[in-house]
C-alpha cells in the first residue's frame, strides 16, 4: 500500500509539473504579448504577478516531491542504484531544474520591472530580451519533461 501511495503521488507531481509548466508557459507568453500589444502595463503586472506566484507553489512544490517520490520507489521497487535508466532520469531531471531556475530568476525580474513600470513604454529593452530568453529555455525544458515522460512509461525496456 505503501508503495501505490508513493507511486500516486509520483503520479500527480509529474501531471502537475506538466500541466502547470504548460498553463504557467501559455498565460505568461499569450498574457504578455497581449499586454504589449495592447499598451496595458497593468495586464503585464497581473499576469506577470500570478505567474511567480504559481510557479512558486505549485511547480517549487511538485519540483521537490518529485525526486523524493521517484528515488523512494526506486529504492522499494529493490532495483540496483547502476542502471543506465535511473541515471538518464537524473540527468534529465538535473536538466530541466537548470532551465527552470533561470526561468524563475527571469519572471522576478520581468514582475519587479512592470511593477516599477508607469506604462508599457516605460519597459526597459531589458525586459524584451529576458522575455526572450525565457520563452527560449523553456523549449528544451519541455522537450526533457516529454522525455521523461517517456522513462517514466516505458522504463528500463529502453535498455
Amino acid at each position: 500500500m505503501t508503495y501505490l501511495l508513493l507511486k500516486l503521488v509520483h503520479i500527480l507531481g509529474a501531471a502537475v509539473l506538466f500541466g502547470t509548466g504548460m498553463g504557467i508557459a501559455f498565460f505568461m507568453w499569450f498574457g504578455c504579448r497581449e499586454a504589449l500589444r495592447g499598451g496595458r502595463v497593468e495586464l503585464m503586472r497581473g499576469v506577470l504577478r500570478w505567474t511567480v506566484i504559481a510557479d512558486a507553489l505549485f511547480t517549487g512544490t511538485a519540483a521537490v516531491l518529485q525526486p523524493l517520490s521517484g528515488l523512494g520507489l526506486y529504492a522499494m521497487a529493490g532495483l540496483p542504484w547502476r542502471q543506465p535508466w535511473l541515471w538518464a532520469v537524473l540527468g534529465l531531471y538535473v536538466f530541466v531544474g537548470l532551465c527552470w531556475l533561470p526561468v524563475v530568476a527571469l519572471q522576478i525580474r520581468l514582475r519587479d520591472a512592470a511593477r516599477a513600470a508607469a506604462s508599457i513604454e516605460e519597459l526597459p529593452p531589458q525586459f524584451h530580451r529576458d522575455l526572450r530568453r525565457w520563452f527560449v529555455l523553456g523549449w528544451p525544458a519541455f522537450a526533457a519533461v516529454i522525455a521523461l515522460y517517456g522513462l517514466m512509461v516505458f522504463r528500463m525496456s529502453w535498455w
